[in-house]
């Protein structure tokens, strides 16, 4: 690979969205992708997050118009549930593509 390949390839992946990128998020994202909703408890015995720690990604990516948090009752208990929202599903597609062109020509 050329020097200049090696640039490119460092350069793309300095493009990435780091929001997205960050491990906790991207499983939540992952999650979500593949799901039309997903409830807080679930997403949190999924991916292994504290409650504190998936509520502060949750947070993040509900602020960038990520995520939609909807929260109710079901009976007389609390319950959050989340989607992606359009945008949310179009940047984790982006972010997927983005990894794959990165490390499309990648060999051991």
């Amino acid at each position: 690979m050329s020097k200049a390949e090696e640039n490119a390839d460092l350069t793309a992946l300095a493009d990435i969205d780091r929001l997205v990128h960050e491990p906790a998020r991207l499983a939540v994202m992952a999650l979500l992708y593949v799901v039309d909703s997903a409830d807080f408890i679930f997403l949190m015995n999924q991916t292994g997050l504290t409650w504190g720690n998936l509520s502060a990604h949750m947070a993040k990516l509900e602020g960038v118009g990520y995520i939609e948090v909807k929260k109710a009752f079901k009976g007389k208990r609390p319950n959050t549930t989340l989607r992606l929202t359009d945008k949310g599903r179009l940047a984790f597609r982006k972010y997927a593509l983005h990894m794959k062109q990165v490390f499309g020509d990648f060999q051991e």
